[in-house]
C-alpha cells in the first residue's frame, strides 16, 4: 500500500499533501474492496504519515487526521441485543389472557414473526403448521411460516371465531396499538419489551437449542444470509457457556 502510495506522490512535498488528495488515492486503492479493508488501509495510512511525524520531521502534519476522512472510515459499531429468556418469555405469554394478544405474542416468539407479518395474516394464509406469507420483507413472492401444532390450532380456531371471509385479517390493530400490546405485556413482568425482542428470542433459543444455524437463518429468520442472523443471536454468559459444555460431554 504503501509502494502504491509512493508510486502515485512519491515526488509531492509530503507537507503539501491534502485530505482530498488523501482520499482520492484511498477511493483509488480500495474501489472494489469491503468497508472492513477500507478502514485498514486508511489506518495503515494514517499511521505512515503519524511515523513520520513523530520519528522524521515534526514540520509535517497528517493530512489522514482530518474530521471527514475520520468519520467516513470510522468502525460501524455494532449492536449488542439483549436477549430475553425463556422462562420470561413463557411468563410473558402465560400472562397475557386475552387469547387475541397471546396469540400475536406467540407467533413472534414461537415462529419468529415479524410484528407486521402477524398483523398482515389472513383467514386463507393458514395452512396447518404453516403459514404463508404474500409480499414479504425479502421481496420475493411468498415466504413460509412454520409454527407449533398447538399454536396452530389455536390460531385456526381463533380466526374461525373472527374471520367470515378468505381474504380477513386476523388481527385487524394498528401497528401502533400493537406494540403497545407488547409493551404491556412486557411491564407484567417488569422489563421493557419491543416487538422484535420476541423474533429475536425465537432464533436464539433455537440455537441454544442445538438447532444448526442454517435452519434458524433460512427456515426461522428467512434471512437471506447467515451474517444478518449472528447479529440477532445473543451473547452466552458464563454460566450458561458452562452449562452447555457439560450438557455435550455428559
Amino acid at each position: 500500500m504503501i509502494d502504491r502510495f509512493c508510486q502515485q506522490h512519491g515526488n509531492d512535498d509530503v507537507d503539501q499533501l491534502t485530505s482530498d488528495q488523501i482520499l482520492a488515492f484511498l477511493n483509488q486503492l480500495t474501489e472494489s474492496n469491503k468497508s472492513y479493508t477500507k478502514r485498514i488501509r486508511y489506518s495503515q495510512l494514517l499511521c505512515f504519515f503519524n511515523f513520520v511525524h513523530n520519528n522524521i520531521t515534526h514540520n509535517v502534519g497528517n493530512p489522514c487526521d482530518n474530521s471527514t476522512l475520520r468519520k467516513l472510515y470510522r468502525e460501524k459499531l455494532t449492536t449488542r441485543w439483549e436477549v430475553i429468556e425463556k422462562d420470561t418469555i413463557d411468563e410473558i405469554i402465560f400472562r397475557t389472557t386475552k387469547i387475541r394478544n397471546r396469540l400475536m405474542l406467540e407467533l413472534m416468539a414461537r415462529g419468529g414473526m415479524r410484528i407486521g407479518e402477524v398483523l398482515k395474516l389472513r383467514m386463507k394464509d393458514l395452512q396447518g403448521r404453516k403459514l404463508i406469507l404474500y409480499e414479504p420483507k425479502s421481496g420475493k413472492e411468498q415466504e413460509i411460516v412454520f409454527i407449533p401444532q398447538k399454536v396452530a390450532d389455536r390460531l385456526n380456531i381463533y380466526a374461525s371465531s373472527k374471520c367470515t371471509r378468505p381474504d380477513d385479517r386476523i388481527f385487524p390493530i394498528t401497528y401502533e396499538a400493537a406494540r403497545a400490546m407488547v409493551q404491556k405485556a412486557g411491564k407484567l413482568v417488569g422489563i421493557h419489551l419491543r416487538p422484535h425482542d420476541l423474533r429475536r428470542h425465537s432464533a436464539t433459543y433455537a440455537s441454544r437449542s442445538g438447532v444448526p444455524i442454517e435452519i434458524v437463518s433460512k427456515i426461522i429468520l428467512r434471512h437471506s444470509n447467515l451474517s444478518t442472523t449472528q447479529r440477532y443471536l445473543g451473547t452466552i454468559n458464563d454460566v450458561e457457556a458452562m452449562r452447555w459444555i457439560e450438557n455435550i460431554y455428559r
